[in-house]
């Protein structure tokens, strides 16, 4: 059964839809005279401050995934979710905020493969710097297949053209202006998302009845965060508390917020160290509140879509349903002619931004981690500049490639997980050994991470072909792909963990002092004096952490 449907909208729509594509490109336009060294157009000159830089840090997270996708696993999974926010998330902002940040910063590298070269060697530089390209591009093309499915549900566009459009946008205003223009963009991007999603969850809450009726109507199974975890069978995304602790609170979360250079890059770019460290702190505190919009939205779907006289369905095409339509047809049903348009422009905006974050990252990895380590090292500043704004453009047309693979997963999010599970979860390993333990080697760091990223894939195939049960990787009878992609990260954590260790127990350490500044004990913290506590890291951090702690018990 195939169901599509398709809305229009008017004129007002229209032409606020129109008005934001022109504004991104001319803040590309506006921004290309202030890129024209590398300092500038990868780092944005490492000028900002720490509110400018919070804000990008999360509106680069705040692409298809954080909105459709959450949104589209909630009607999955329901209120199990949230975990996705309130251990999978804020912890691991807090730790690279506190412990990390001042290795990362203090250093002065472009990127997280940077940091690899100066603590390791070029080898595991630039294995991580492959993996990370490869895993940036098929992240960068969830955004383009969810904002063509947004386009295709309001429009009726076709696939192709819908994806070319966003990609062009894309491809415009980050070629000029580069991380400036992707930063200076996704601050605009964040208050569209706020101010026109918000309303969503409202206007749901007033249909239904309230919070307390929407309790009442959904099945226990999704219903709680930790009460109905001691069961997989029990919950909706079969998985027990030690999975969740484990694969998300710690593998994938602290894999993801504290390594992946997509969000971290945001953080280089602020004027000084105290601002690096509040940037992921700021982020931390909207980052508890969105799950008010996403998982709020997504229950309100699954209510509507249990009653048949609501006519509310999500879409099903080539034989599979999309979760991930869920958002789009709640602005569609919610949003009169006018907010429709700003709604639009909202999902738009977020899938933009986590767009442009991915194609920004990529060419900068790209350029310094693997051309101008291995192909050409001698270049001056300006040709590599240039090779950036190539690598944006080859970027953006390999992601309209991967948008196509990601348009075969009924469920974005089961998909990023996965690619997150192979690359950021042994790689968590590797930086953490690396920044707590001196004598861990260059050669244990190498081959641990080849084994992690190997098994981590291998188990993905092994399973997808049948060769392996998703059972034997969870260790239990009941599981969920999603339950799968947890496990799998805490057992690739671990072998590069285990491997790591044992191969540096054999090999030659770097010397001490080639080290300062890149290992705890080796390297200053300074510390904040005279200043209020709103505006120092450490408080701050605590006063995150106790809300994330609230949370959870809020919502048990």
């Amino acid at each position: 059964m195939e169901t599509q449907m398709f809305f229009k909208i008017s004129f007002v729509d229209w032409s606020i839809i129109a008005l934001y594509f022109v504004a991104v490109i001319g803040i590309g336009v506006y921004l290309k005279r202030f890129a024209g060294t590398g300092e500038d157009f990868f780092l944005a000159g490492r000028r900002n401050s720490a509110w400018v830089a919070g804000l990008a840090f999360l509106s680069a997270n705040m692409g298809a995934l954080e909105l459709m996708g959450m949104t589209g696993n909630t009607f999955e999974y329901g209120l199990y979710v949230a975990h996705f926010y309130w251990i999978g998330a804020v912890p691991a902002m807090l730790f690279l905020a506190i412990y990390m940040m001042p290795f990362y910063y203090s250093s002065r590298i472009h990127s997280i493969p940077g940091y690899l070269k100066l603590r390791f060697d070029e080898k595991t530089r630039v294995l991580n710097a492959i993996a990370f390209a490869v895993m940036t591009l098929l992240v960068s093309g969830i955004n383009l297949y969810a904002m063509a499915l947004v386009l295709r549900t309001f429009l009726g566009w076709n696939w192709d053209l819908c994806m070319w459009t966003s990609a062009g946008t894309v491809a415009i205003y980050v070629t000029l202006g580069g991380l400036m223009s992707a930063i200076f963009t996704e601050i605009i991007q964040f208050f569209l998302i706020w101010f026109g999603l918000l309303l969503i969850p409202i206007l749901g809450l007033v249909e239904i009845g309230g919070w307390d009726a929407i309790a009442a109507r959904i099945p226990e199974s999704m219903g709680a965060l930790w009460s109905t975890s001691g069961d997989p069978a029990a919950n909706s995304m079969k998985i027990t508390w030690a999975g969740i602790v484990l694969g998300l609170g710690f593998v994938l979360s602290f894999g993801y917020w504290t390594t992946d250079f997509l969000v971290v890059q945001r953080a280089f770019s602020s004027k000084d160290l105290r601002s690096a460290r509040m940037t992921p702190i700021i982020a931390s505190f909207f980052k508890m509140v969105l799950p008010f919009i996403v998982i709020l939205a997504g229950l309100v779907a699954w209510i509507l879509a249990q009653d048949p006289q609501s006519g509310f369905a999500l879409l099903q095409e080539d034989g599979q349903i999309r979760y991930d339509s869920a958002l789009p047809l709640l602005i569609a049903r919610y949003y009169p002619p006018g907010l429709i348009g700003l709604g639009v422009t909202a999902l738009l905006a977020g899938f933009m931004a986590g767009q442009a974050g991915n194609i920004s990252a990529f060419n900068t990895v790209w350029t310094y981690d693997i051309y101008k380590s291995v192909i050409k090292r001698d270049a001056t500043d300006g040709h590599y500049v240039w090779m950036g704004r190539v690598a944006t453009i080859v970027g953006i047309f390999l992601s309209v490639i991967t948008a196509y693979w990601a348009k075969s997963f009924p469920s974005i999010m089961d998909y990023m997980q996965a690619i997150f599970s192979w690359v950021n979860a042994p790689l968590f390993a590797t930086m953490l050994l690396g920044m707590f333990v001196v004598w861990i080697t260059p050669n244990g760091a190498f081959w641990g991470l080849v084994l992690g990223m190997g098994s981590s894939f291998g188990m993905f195939l092994a399973v997808k072909y049948g060769w392996m049960s998703a059972e034997f990787i969870s260790g239990s009878d009941v599981t969920s792909p999603m339950a799968t992609n947890f496990w799998r990260a805490w057992w690739a954590w671990v072998i590069t963990f285990v491997a790591t260790i044992l191969i540096s127990r054999f090999t030659i350490p770097r010397p001490k002092e080639e080290l300062t500044g890149l290992v705890k004990g080796l390297t200053d913290i300074p510390v904040e004096h005279g200043l209020p506590f709103y505006k120092r890291p450490g408080p701050m951090a605590v006063v995150a952490l106790v809300i994330a702690v609230l949370l959870n018990i809020l919502f048990w």
